[in-house]
């Protein structure tokens, strides 16, 4: 079962993937070399890894500029930066304007934790042509994802199985299960994975960023952050503040909150996009298929589920769609109005026995392939997430808990509460209740949300604005649905977006786009 913070985990990395129907480990390498200094031997992409989600390697961008791909070499451990490497997997798009106005790398990140930049950047690099005007386009993946000393857990079929669990346990023997299959799966993550687990903190992926933005030649960090690439992009701020350059924010963490309350907050969040979901398909003038009103089709949801506990149904063969699946396949739909049509789909059609489309939008949050196979999101997620925060919840305390989450989200609260033992028996300590952005003196930060937003709840921006500092953080809002605002491709929202970062124009705090 994916943690609650995978809720916000990658609905842009696997957006290609329902649209379009390695590994690096450690070496010894040069000990003394300065790594600052080093070189980095661009050359053709190859194909994603299996770790990376697989497929094909990227396509060229309209008017033929080529992917490029190259490694780039990292301390293991930040506190010993002359010891082992890891080698981190980049991807680059030169820019397509006039070199003289070129300002610099635009650095993104998608999010996940766990997702990989550099098989998502392609994926969108369309939409990112304005940008690439003025920058090279580069993405990365994270240390602990795809290529770049990718953690490894369980294998393709034990991930199968790990995700037809009951993730919502109604009894004892359901809770003894669930914290069982929760143990195994971390002890495998120590098992494959032990030598790396220490060190794939967010802390240590702003380092990283701080190397890359030195060995690509940029005196400033110029970065594009979404969902959870605004926390790591917040810790890049607070640990090298006087680095920041242009940096825009999108689909906004809540930096105060620890992992308890952001599960909270995606209750709610994930809630509201389900009631406006609801909302939408029965205002139109064609019959909503699922329902007569809105609370008809939640009513509907709801059986569905319920009913699913008992006795699933056929999904992708040979699995079958359990409630776990189906709640997950939901909120995977729900990361996006583009996906309304998905989600109707399925659930005419799970009403009907068939189980099909739930599953495959469930198996593209948790990365798994048509041929079966998985990406390391959730392991690098789960990895990511639990040497960060620092609270380990127990079944007791989810279970005196569950109430105020149902309150929040009938259909999501129970599949989020539990989801918060995920943590429980890791190997490594969790570094803090919540991440530490306070960024005094770096430039101005664009911090924009989405009042729609369901992974990454709107008050979250907000709240990073103030925790970024006075004069840091500056927030635009958008009224619109799903997660973030830039890829709504909303003409105020890429205005300004693209306004700072290629003329360095700040909005004025405030502005709100619809």
């Amino acid at each position: 079962m994916p943690n609650p913070p995978q809720l916000r985990a990658a609905a842009l990395t696997v957006t290609a993937v329902l649209l379009s129907s390695l590994m690096t480990g450690c070496s010894d390498g040069s000990k003394d070399e300065d790594l600052t200094a080093q070189k980095l031997n661009w050359k053709e992409c190859p194909a994603p890894s299996e770790s990376e989600g697989g497929g094909n390697a990227p396509s060229p961008l309209p008017g033929g500029t080529e992917w490029q791909c190259a490694t780039l070499k990292a301390p293991l451990d930040w506190a010993e930066p002359k010891g082992d490497t890891i080698g981190l997997a980049l991807i680059r798009a030169k820019t397509s304007g006039d070199p003289s106005k070129r300002i610099g790398s635009l650095l993104f990140n998608f999010g996940g934790p766990g997702g990989s930049g550099v098989t998502t950047l392609p994926a969108f690099g369309e939409d990112y042509a304005t940008l690439r005007t003025r920058y090279d386009l580069v993405s990365f993946d994270p240390r602990g994802v795809g290529r770049s000393a990718g953690v490894k857990c369980e294998d393709d079929s034990h991930l199968d199985e790990y995700f037809q669990q009951d993730a919502t346990p109604d009894d004892t023997a359901e809770q003894e299960t669930l914290l069982t299959n929760t143990k195994t799966f971390n002890a495998a993550c120590e098992t494959h994975s032990g030598k790396t687990l220490p060190h794939v903190r967010t802390s240590d992926a702003a380092r990283d960023m701080d190397l890359m933005r030195q060995v690509l030649g940029d005196d400033k960090l110029h970065y594009f952050g979404i969902s959870y690439g605004t926390e790591l992009g917040g810790v890049y701020a607070h640990l090298f503040p006087k680095n920041v350059g242009r940096a825009v924010f999108d689909a906004v963490v809540d930096p105060t909150q620890n992992p308890e309350q952001s599960s909270l907050g995606q209750a709610r969040g994930f809630q509201l996009a389900l009631d406006n979901f609801a909302d939408d398909c029965t205002s139109k003038k064609d019959p909503c298929p699922i329902g007569d009103t809105p609370q008809d089709v939640k009513d509907r949801i709801a059986t569905l589920l319920k009913d699913l506990d008992s006795k699933p149904i056929p999904g992708v063969f040979p699995r079958e769609l359990t409630q776990t699946a189906a709640t997950n396949g939901i909120a995977q739909a729900l990361y996006s109005k583009d996906f309304w049509e998905y989600l109707t789909e399925g659930l005419q059609q799970a009403y009907d026995g068939d189980g099909r489309v739930l599953m495959l939008l469930s198996d593209s949050m948790n990365g798994r392939s048509e041929n079966g196979q998985y990406s390391n999101i959730t392991a690098a997620n789960v990895s990511i997430n639990c040497a960060d925060a620092k609270p380990r919840y127990t079944s007791d305390y989810v279970e005196s808990k569950l109430p105020e989450f149902r309150a929040a989200s009938p259909t999501f609260g129970d599949y989020l509460a539990w989801g918060m033992v995920s943590c429980t028996d890791w190997a490594v300590a969790g570094a803090a209740d919540h991440p530490d952005v306070g960024a005094a003196g770096a430039a101005p930060i664009l911090v924009v949300g989405n009042t729609g937003d369901p992974a990454t709840p709107y008050e979250g921006a907000k709240k990073m604005v103030n925790a970024l500092g006075k004069g840091v953080g500056v927030e635009l809002t958008y009224k619109g649905q799903g997660h973030g605002a830039y890829d709504s491709k909303n003409k105020c929202v890429q205005g300004a977006v693209n306004g700072y970062l290629l003329e360095g124009t700040v909005p004025s705090a405030g502005t709100v786009c619809s």
